[in-house]
C-alpha cells in the first residue's frame, strides 16, 4: 500500500473522467461539480483507490457502477461534499428567529391553541444547525406550557449523520455558544486524552430526528413546516434544480412560514413565490 499511494497522489484525473463523475453525482443528487472542483474531486477520490487497492479512476467509476447495495456510491458523495458548519453560523438568522419570528409564530399558535411548531434543517450536515435551532427553540417556548416540537435534520451524507446523531463536540466546536446556553444545554465530558467535549443535552437531542435524505427523491413527509433553513445547499445546484427545490420547499411550508438561505444564496433568478423579508430571508 505506501508503494502505490504516492503513484494514487499523482494519478491525473482526465476531463473524460472528471465528466463521467460529474454525471454522475449530478444525476443523483443534482449537485453540479464545475471545473473549479476537478481537483478537489481528485484529490479525495484518491483515497478511495488507495481503500479499495484500484489503479485508475476510471476503475473506481466502474466499481461504484457495480455496486449494487449502494454503499460505495454514497461514500463517493461523501467524500465529494463539503461539509463546513458550526453553531450558530450566520448569527443574523439566529437573532431573526428569536427577537421577531419566533415571539409572533408563538403568539399566534397560543390565539389559535395549538401549541405545535415543526422545523426542517434539511443539508444538516454534522449536526451543529439543528441543535442550534433546537437550543433557540426551547429558549423561546413559554415555560408554563407544554408545546409540541420537532424538528427534522436531514442530510444526504451517511458519515456527517452519524456526527450529528452522537452529538459530541470538541470544546472549539462550540465556542460560538454562549456561556449561559451552554450550562443550559451542553454537557460537559472529560475524555480519557484529556480533550474536553460538549455532549448535547437530553432536551435538546429529543426534539431533533435525523434522517438520510436526497433533497432530489420524493420527500416522505407532508409538512406543513414553520421554517425551513436549507443554508449552503443549493450553491452546489444549477438554477433549474435551484428553482425546483425552492418551490418544493414553498409547498411544503405551512402559511406564514418562513425559508432561510446561506449568506452566498439568494433567489435572484429564480421564478418562485416566496415574499422577500431582508436577505438569506423569505416568507410564504
Amino acid at each position: 500500500m505506501t508503494l502505490i499511494q504516492p503513484i494514487l497522489d499523482e494519478l491525473i484525473l482526465t476531463d473524460e473522467q472528471f465528466a463521467r463523475i460529474c454525471r454522475l453525482v449530478y444525476e443523483h443528487c443534482g449537485i453540479n461539480l464545475h471545473e473549479g472542483k476537478k481537483e478537489l474531486v481528485r484529490a479525495r477520490l484518491a483515497k478511495m483507490l488507495r481503500k479499495y487497492n484500484l489503479k485508475s479512476y476510471d476503475e473506481y467509476i466502474d466499481f461504484v457502477l457495480q455496486d449494487a447495495g449502494g454503499k460505495t456510491f454514497y461514500e463517493m458523495i461523501d467524500q465529494i461534499s463539503t461539509n463546513l458548519t458550526s453553531f450558530f453560523r450566520e448569527p443574523k438568522h439566529f437573532e431573526y428567529l428569536t427577537q421577531k419570528f419566533l415571539p409572533e409564530l408563538i403568539a399566534k399558535k397560543q390565539k389559535i391553541g395549538r401549541l405545535r411548531i415543526r422545523a426542517w434543517s434539511a443539508g444538516c450536515s454534522s449536526g451543529e444547525e439543528p441543535y442550534s435551532m433546537a437550543i433557540t427553540l426551547l429558549e423561546a417556548i413559554p415555560k408554563n406550557q407544554t408545546w409540541d416540537v420537532r424538528i427534522l435534520a436531514t442530510d444526504i451524507s451517511t458519515r456527517v449523520l452519524q456526527i450529528a446523531q452522537q452529538g459530541l463536540y470538541e470544546s472549539q466546536r462550540v465556542a460560538a455558544v454562549s456561556v449561559d446556553l451552554k450550562k443550559r444545554h451542553l454537557i460537559p465530558r472529560k475524555e480519557k486524552n484529556g480533550e474536553m467535549y460538549y455532549e448535547v443535552a437530553p432536551a435538546v437531542r429529543n426534539i431533533l430526528t435525523f434522517k438520510y435524505l436526497n433533497l432530489m427523491d420524493p420527500w416522505p413527509f407532508r409538512g406543513p413546516f414553520d421554517f425551513i433553513f436549507c443554508r449552503n445547499v443549493m450553491i452546489y445546484f444549477d438554477k433549474p434544480t435551484q428553482e425546483k427545490l425552492v418551490n418544493r420547499f414553498w409547498d411544503i411550508l405551512d402559511v406564514g412560514g418562513h425559508f432561510f438561505t446561506g449568506h452566498s444564496e439568494s433567489l435572484t433568478g429564480i421564478h418562485h413565490s416566496f415574499q422577500y423579508v431582508q436577505p438569506t430571508i423569505y416568507r410564504k
